[in-house]
């Protein structure tokens, strides 16, 4: 059972047993994963859409990318005939952070048997892997979750509970700092937040790294602090898993999830931030 990552070799080798997902997505052009998986993905892989397949409506306060509720995130996954027995792999582009949202979310609903293609896309064209056109027929299933993997916080409990959380976020360094704010109306920060840009967590190529150089830099950020008591949050719940999936990779455990992150946060006006 594959719970983290998996190389592009084992999953060419368990094709067509594994299930597989594509998830490329872009923030600024978002009909363009759809267009890619027309034009060519992995054989056997349906798509994944980040807006609507793997997020809930925008009501304007919750998020840019906010949590679907678990009884229509597993409709959904009984729609792509997934089985509670299936091993999931998920991938994206390259680098893993939109795989790794539905990665997260899997084990949110209690699927253990899900990871990222290390390099993704990107390495499995590289590499002269076999890709098509043609998009899979399942028949529909009905998904039960079990219990979950992944724990999520509400923004009210972030809120109520700032000054004991420990706040880890993953975005750029320079949107960290409110240098910068491409995305979101508001730059800056949760107060008291970390930063682990999640970009950090792969090498040039895209892929992870090793999980013993993993484990060292995460550990030089949380120093005592257990890792199952760390908040992961970003933009809007996206490239937070990223960091989720980087620590489970470097056996670091349990860690949890703000889904609304800065874009839920500053839609209450009234809520702290820095800098």
């Amino acid at each position: 059972m594959r719970k983290t990552i998996v190389p592009t070799a084992e999953l060419a080798r368990q094709l067509p047993v594994w299930r597989v997902f594509d998830c490329r997505f872009d923030l600024m052009k978002p009909a363009s994963g759809a267009q890619q998986y027309a034009e060519s993905h992995i054989p056997g892989a349906s798509f994944a859409d980040l807006e609507k397949d793997l997020s809930a409506q925008k009501t304007g306060r919750n998020g840019r990318h906010p949590l679907p509720q678990l009884s229509a995130f597993t409709a959904w996954l009984g729609q792509q005939g997934l089985r509670s027995s299936d091993q999931v792999v998920c991938y994206d582009a390259g680098n893993g952070m939109m795989a790794a949202r539905l990665w997260w979310m899997l084990r949110w609903a209690g699927h253990e048997a899900a990871a990222v293609l290390d390099g993704g896309f990107a390495k499995w064209q590289k590499e002269g892997r076999p890709v098509t056109t043609e998009a899979p027929d399942f028949r529909r299933t009905e998904y039960v979750s079990r219990e979950s993997l992944q724990q999520t916080l509400p923004a009210a409990r972030v809120e109520a509970e700032l000054s004991r959380l420990f706040l880890l976020d993953a975005r750029a360094p320079a949107r960290y700092r409110g240098e910068q704010e491409p995305i979101d109306p508001v730059a800056g920060h949760i107060p008291g937040a970390r930063n682990r840009f999640n970009m950090d967590n792969v090498l040039p190529d895209g892929s992870f790294k090793p999980a013993e150089q993993l484990r060292s830099e995460f550990q030089a950020i949380l120093g005592e602090q257990k890792p199952g008591e760390v908040v992961h949050y970003c933009g809007s719940g996206v490239s937070a898993c990223h960091n989720l999936l980087a620590m489970e990779v470097a056996g670091l455990h349990g860690g949890r999830l703000f889904a609304g992150s800065w874009s839920e946060w500053i839609a209450e006006s009234s809520r702290p931030r820095e800098p």
